[in-house]
């Protein structure tokens, strides 16, 4: 029989937190990739090398947390890992066109190089079953990530999204083997710790989106109407912070430590990270091209993005939220939707009007889920 599921508590370690900086450097690539290569094929790019930045960080968190940072052995992997993520990252730049082995062979070894030492080492047999069949999985998709470097630019993209859909499946399916099945209630799992983690990393992507607007306001200065937009980009990220940080945060904790499998629902909210992060370059891009041509009309590809990046930051929240608290959700899509209906018009309107659309659905979004929040608290 197996031994039941033991309660942890560990505080988030100094060590982690340094290892989430590096992933500071990943949002602004992806941001400044999607902004220089403008297109679908760019925005396919962009998205692959997203998938495969925040699976590293996906991967480790969830690795590191079940093995315990605070074992020697496991801090030292996780260095070694923000050392791989560091050259990953910086790759992004050049990963499609003549430098393509400085992101994926650093990357590649940031998954497997733990994966191996996790699925021999493990403190269980049912951990050590679970990296293995992570490594399975990731003996299907390295080749194409390897065969993908070496070939021509312009079939790389194929050959790279081919892997990067194998590893995103894998991630959101839990790595499965016809046959085999883990009882994920029966693990020890600090998932309190796991939940604090990804509360710190979405502060860590919204604060980069920040200094996006910051380098923006500081090429353009002395532009009232640049700065007066970049205002209003500010005000529509504090209603994205607030909208997680002053209920929906709580939710998820009391969820987590009342749900009796918790590690099914942290691994749910991994998932979504992918979604949230993905949203966040679609602002941070669209407001970065929105703000440097403010006086230009229409806003153009620049508005559509500024108006969905956000949209799809919602709706990955109300994926969680719907398939584990089963509140909150609803109002999340309702104002995905008037984001989404909004840029189908954003394109033909002057930059500044696509602020004032921004501004109002995120506003009114969080006083909604706001008063929300105060008949709870009431009651």
């Amino acid at each position: 029989m197996s031994a039941p599921r033991l309660p942890l508590a560990r505080a988030v370690s100094p060590l982690e937190l340094f290892f989430d900086l590096v992933f500071v450097l990943a949002l602004g690539q992806l941001t400044h990739h999607l902004v220089s290569h403008l297109s679908w094929r760019g925005a396919a790019e962009t998205l692959v090398a997203l998938i495969a930045v925040v699976g590293i960080w996906t991967f480790t968190t969830f690795e590191i947390t079940m093995l315990d940072v605070e074992r020697k052995t496991t801090r030292i992997i996780t260095v070694v890992v923000m050392a791989f993520g560091l050259f990953a990252n910086a790759g992004i730049a050049h990963a499609f066109d003549d430098s393509p082995w400085l992101f994926v062979v650093p990357m590649l070894a940031a998954l497997i190089g733990p994966c191996v030492y996790a699925a021999v080492t493990a403190p269980s047999e049912a951990l050590r079953e679970h990296f293995l069949r992570v490594l399975l999985w990731f003996a299907v998709s390295t080749p194409l990530w390897l065969i993908g470097a070496a070939v021509e630019p312009e079939s790389r993209l194929w050959f790279w999204a081919a892997a990067a859909a194998i590893d995103l499946i894998g991630t959101w399916a839990a790595h499965p083997i016809p046959g085999r099945r883990i009882h994920s209630r029966e693990l020890a799992f600090d998932a309190e710790h796991i939940v604090e983690r990804m509360r710190l990393f979405l502060i860590i992507m919204l604060g980069e989106t920040v200094l996006t607007l910051g380098r923006v306001i500081t090429e353009h200065h002395d532009d009232a109407l640049v700065l007066t937009m970049a205002f209003g980009c500010f005000v529509a990220l504090v209603c994205l912070w607030q909208m997680y940080f002053a209920r929906a945060e709580r939710q998820v904790v009391r969820h987590i430590t009342r749900t009796p499998d918790p590690i099914a629902a942290v691994h749910l909210g991994l998932s979504a990270i992918y979604g949230v992060v993905a949203g966040l370059v679609m602002f941070a891009a669209g407001a970065e091209m929105l703000l440097g041509h403010a006086h230009t009309a229409p806003a153009g590809v620049a508005g559509v993005l500024v108006l969905t990046g956000p949209a799809v930051y919602l709706l990955s929240q109300a994926f969680y939220f719907y398939r584990e608290t089963r509140r909150d959700w609803a109002p999340r899509v309702v104002g995905a939707a008037v984001l989404v209906a909004a840029s189908s018009v954003a394109y033909h309107l002057p930059p500044w009007s696509v602020v004032v659309l921004l501004v109002l659905g995120l506003g009114g979004l969080a006083v909604r889920l706001s008063r929300s929040s105060a008949r709870t608290t009431t009651l």
